[in-house]
């Protein structure tokens, strides 16, 4: 996630999730689950990192927020809003689940409580509007060991194969993606992995290199068949 400040926007989430910090450097603030070690399917982390660049449309990648009964969720949006999150109209309408955004104006979402059906943790969700969730599908699914538990036109549904930790969801939206996605995902090949064949075997699968002018980084930016960047980091 870009943020304007890494540290506040990163004390911001790491109170919200319940969420250890750190940091590997200048610039950015990594948050994981107390005692949290990689490869652990259970959560998705966050890494927040320090860039200029104004937000200047809804992001393309939000996180929803699980909550376990209707006093949880008005307790939550309630603590939320204290945090410095306020609730945000992108023409949601009258939707069970409440709308918010953070303290830079990266929206996300605290369900009902009939959503999921199963314990995530505090991120129940991260989702991605796209245009055809079936090719997303077809591409995350094959591009990752999660496995696509609900394809249709509206949406798509990935979980790890391990059956814990948060849902993938690419959800259809007639939005046009327009500059960077400031919220974006991270691969990381496993431990051993050779990190060029993974890049060359996602390439093989659709995606493309995004060419970064000769940034000098050790990781490897690609961007899916629909154009949204992510990530190939080194292996864990």
């Amino acid at each position: 996630m870009k943020a304007y400040d890494d540290a506040k926007l990163g004390a911001f989430w790491a109170e919200a999730l319940g969420w250890a910090v750190s940091s590997e450097g200048p610039g950015v603030t990594n948050l994981e689950p107390e005692g949290f070690v990689y490869p652990d399917p259970v959560a998705v982390c966050l890494d927040l990192v320090a860039s200029p660049e104004p937000k200047t449309a809804k992001n393309r990648v939000h996180l929803d927020l699980a909550t376990t009964s209707k006093q949880h969720q008005a307790e939550l949006v309630a603590r939320l809003t204290g945090l410095g999150a306020a609730p945000v109209d992108i023409g949601q309408g009258d939707v069970p689940w409440v709308v918010m955004a953070d303290p830079e104006g990266n929206e996300f979402c605290v369900l009902d409580w009939h959503d999921p059906i199963s314990d995530t943790g505090p991120i129940s969700t991260v989702v991605v509007d796209c245009a055809d969730p079936r090719a997303m599908a077809g591409f995350w699914g094959a591009a990752m060991d999660w496995t696509v538990l609900r394809v249709s036109d509206h949406n798509a549904v990935l979980r790890s194969a391990a059956g814990v930790g948060p849902y993938l969801q690419f959800l259809r939206t007639p939005d046009v993606k327009t500059g960077w996605n400031r919220v974006h995902l991270d691969v990381r090949p496993y431990p051993g992995d050779d990190p060029a064949a993974e890049a060359d075997r996602l390439r093989a699968l659709g995606a493309t290199t995004v060419d970064l002018g000769g940034n000098d980084i050790p990781w490897t930016v690609l961007a899916d068949p629909e154009g949204n960047e992510f990530c190939l980091l080194a292996p864990g």
